[in-house]
This record gives C-alpha cells, structure tokens and sequence, in this order.
C-alpha cells in the first residue's frame, strides 16, 4: 500500500504569517487610538474597547508564534508533522478572548458599582471610533477570506476575535451616542453588553479549535466513499476515517477488491484510490489505503 508524499506547506505558513504581521499592526495603531481618546474623554467603555484592542494584538502574537512551531518539518518525536499547534494557537485566542471579556466587563461593573459616568463625548471621539470600527471590519473580512483560502485555523479565529472587537466598537458607539443625548449610565452598560459578545465569540474560537483536537471526522464518510466508488477495480469500500486540522487532513480506509487481484494490481489500485481522494479533497494530504479480498466477509 502506497502512501502519498505529504505536500510542502511552507508557502502557505509564510502567507498565514504575512497575513497576522499585517493585522498586528493595524491592531496596535486601533488599540493606541481607542485608549488613549478613551482615557482623554473618561469612557470607561471606550477604554475597554482599547483593551480588547491589545488582546487582538496579543493574538496576533500568539498566532505568529504558533505558525512558526506549526511549520516545522515532521521529526521523529511528530512524525505527522507539527500542524496542530497552529490549532493550540487558536485555542490560546479563545482564551485571550474570554480574558479579554473578564477586563471589559469587570471595568463596567465597577463603573456601575461607583456611579462614575463622567464622559466627555467629543466630535473627535465619534471619528476615532468610526475610523477604528472600519479598519476593524475590514481586517476580519481580509483575514477571514485569507483563512478560508489557506485553510488556516488561526487565521479564522483571529478575524472572529478582530470580529469581536468591531462588535465592542459598535456597542462603544452606540453608548457614545446615549451618554451624548444625557443617558451617562449607557456607557459601562453598553461595555456589559459587549461583554456578552466577547464571550461568545470565545466559545466559538474554542469549539472549533476542540473540534481539532478530538479528532473530529473532517469529511462526511459518504463523501469520501462516493469518490472511490468511482474508480474501476473498487467493489467497496468502508472504515473511513479523516480527521486533522482544516488545511491538513489525514484519511485512511478499506478498499474491497477482487480476490484473484494480483498484489502488484492490488497496489496500482491503492495510489489510484490514494490520487482521487486528493484530487476530491485538496486539503487531504496523506491517504492510508488498506487492501482487502472481497470474499463476503468484513474485517
């Protein structure tokens, strides 16, 4: 049974980092904005907003770091390859996230417990906000399409949690607007809200990065099996199982063939069932196909 060669992955780890330095970037010039007007102003959710800025930044960092490890060749000690602690990354961002939801909504808490509603909403700090708010949405649009194509797990929890700050912007906006027509108590109120928003865009990241981590099917078997009864020679086929990160998927199964089939045919027919997996499924970068007799009896 012949296996096929895993395919070099170095090209796309260097975009999926080229993608996170740009976003770095951008996040610490939104971060610097937000706080900084924030603390001028005295908006308590503003300077949250701030905050979670900096945590996006931080998991750009976490995701820089992740890339570089996920990018190593196999070695004896991983000899499928480093690819999964791209997925620790994201899960590093899940918790970032949660951490971030703990800081803005225990400083709007705190806010409420005080009575402190002194903000000084300015024409300047609309435009920071609405300025911010459109590099936030168009970081997760980019980063999002960016991960999709690439296949890249850290890449799509980045732009949720660049998602969840845009989300936190919206709130900071709308609780700007309120403290403006002389509702003071809307601001650390609208941080709660966003709070609420932060947390479940965390579970999201979470669940998605566990989903790798259990070894969670990546493929629906019947897909797969309607792919190999296409190719001449198989009478069946069953113990399908994929599993691995969204760009990296691992496949093996059974194939059924006839019992007279000599072992040289038998192993033609394994590259040929390992070939049209990948072609079915680009993102499958190793197939471990399994020969047996077809003789009425399963193993």
């Amino acid at each position: 049974m012949a296996m096929i060669a895993k395919q070099p992955v170095s090209a796309r780890m260097r975009s999926i980092r080229h993608v996170l330095w740009a976003v770095l970037f951008l996040n610490l010039a939104v971060a610097a904005a937000k706080y900084v007007c924030g603390t001028l102003i005295g908006s308590a959710s503003m300077q949250a907003d701030g905050i979670h800025s900096v945590f996006d930044s931080l998991g750009n960092v976490v995701g820089i770091v992740g890339i570089a490890v996920a990018s190593r060749p196999a070695d004896e000690g991983h000899p499928y390859g480093h690819a999964k602690f791209e997925t620790y990354a994201s899960l590093a961002i899940g918790a970032l996230l949660l951490l971030a939801a703990f800081k803005v909504g225990s400083s709007a808490v705190t806010k409420l417990l005080t009575g402190s509603y002194a903000v000084d909403v300015t024409p300047v700090s609309f435009a920071v906000m609405v300025g911010t708010l459109a590099v936030n949405l168009g970081v997760t649009l980019y980063e999002r399409r960016a991960g999709k194509r690439l296949g890249s797990e850290i890449l799509v929890a980045d732009a949720s949690h660049t998602l969840s700050d845009a989300l936190v912007s919206i709130g900071v906006i709308v609780g700007l607007v309120l403290v403006k027509l002389g509702f003071p108590m809307a601001d650390p109120i609208m941080a709660l809200v966003v709070t609420v928003a932060i947390l479940a865009t965390g579970y999201d990241v979470l669940k998605h990065a566990l989903v790798t981590l259990s070894d969670h099917s990546r493929i629906p078997e019947d897909d797969v099996r309607t792919c190999v009864m296409s190719i001449a020679g198989v009478r069946d086929t069953h113990h399908i199982r994929t599993r691995g990160t969204e760009g990296e998927v691992y496949a093996d199964l059974h194939v059924l063939v006839d019992p007279q089939m000599t072992v040289v045919a038998a192993h033609d027919l394994s590259e040929r069932v390992e070939t049209e997996v990948k072609r079915c499924f680009p993102h499958v970068t190793e197939v471990l196909v399994h020969i047996e007799p077809d003789d009425g009896h399963i193993d």
